[in-house]
């Protein structure tokens, strides 16, 4: 996919962290970009940063994504370029007992269910109707109409303690893939999904040093957190590179998460 002011994209998630980075990288091209989240005091100010467009909307709702893309689609044009970035975790075990009491409790199906709205049904939403739209342009040089790239996360792979709603629903995101790559596989539509290690995000920032300090050792090479700029080098190189469709890849300096 060629990069240039001619093209357009839509970031979820996209007021901070690994959203805004792959903001800035496509924007960097001239692309235009239209940047999808809850937080309007960040978004507002990235999107004037960018020279581009905010939109205030809640992946789980149908209606507030109708909403944005059709303000988006107004301002910027139809998107050629979905990432999806927006989602969230909690840490409850599926059953545990109280140290102290010895009361036995389970993981509260409201909040498993919160998680998989979120992460993994805001992000097929955003995925179906942006490629929706993307059907109704025309092919590039190439044969391409588009380009989606999703956040799952390493847990998909190796969840850690607590985090059985986090990984089902990264996981999903995983799963769904190559599925969605092949419907739209005659469309010329790519598809692909990045699985980030532990990055240095403003969630992470708000944990105490010696925690991050922690974190960074466990990591293989390099013995850092990752920062959301190598993401959105990720996301940059799988959108211009026409080959890669139907593929999720880790980046996460070598890391295989411990139980806990």
């Amino acid at each position: 996919m060629k990069l240039d002011s001619t093209v357009s994209a839509v970031i979820t998630g996209g007021a901070s962290g690994l959203g805004a980075a792959s903001a800035r990288r496509l924007a960097a091209y001239g692309v235009k970009v239209a940047l999808f989240d809850l937080n309007a005091e960040l978004g507002e100010a990235l999107a004037r940063e960018l020279g581009g467009v905010f939109c205030q909307v809640d992946v789980t709702s149908e209606e507030q994504v109708d909403q944005a893309f059709a303000r988006s689609r107004a301002a910027l044009g139809q998107e050629r370029i979905l990432v999806s970035c927006a989602g969230t975790g909690n840490a409850v075990k599926t059953a545990s007992r109280d140290k102290t009491t010895g009361e036995i409790r389970h993981f509260p199906l409201p909040n498993f269910e919160r998680i998989i709205q979120i992460n993994l049904i805001g992000t097929f939403r955003c995925i179906a109707k942006s490629a929706a739209g993307m059907l109704t342009l025309p092919p590039t040089d190439t044969g391409e109409r588009g380009v989606i790239v999703n956040t799952a996360s390493v847990a998909a792979q190796d969840g850690q303690v607590g985090q059985s709603a986090y990984t089902a629903s990264k996981a999903g995101i995983v799963g769904m893939t190559l599925p969605i790559a092949r419907d739209l596989m005659n469309e010329g539509i790519r598809v692909n999904t990045i699985l980030p290690g532990i990055f240095n995000t403003p969630l992470l920032n708000a944990a105490p040093d010696k925690v991050k300090a922690a974190l960074a050792a466990s990591v293989p090479f390099p013995k850092r957190l990752g920062e959301p700029d190598e993401f959105g080098q990720l996301v940059e190189f799988m959108v211009l590179n026409g080959y890669l469709n139907g593929e999720c890849v880790r980046l996460d300096g070598a890391i295989r998460m411990a139980p806990r």
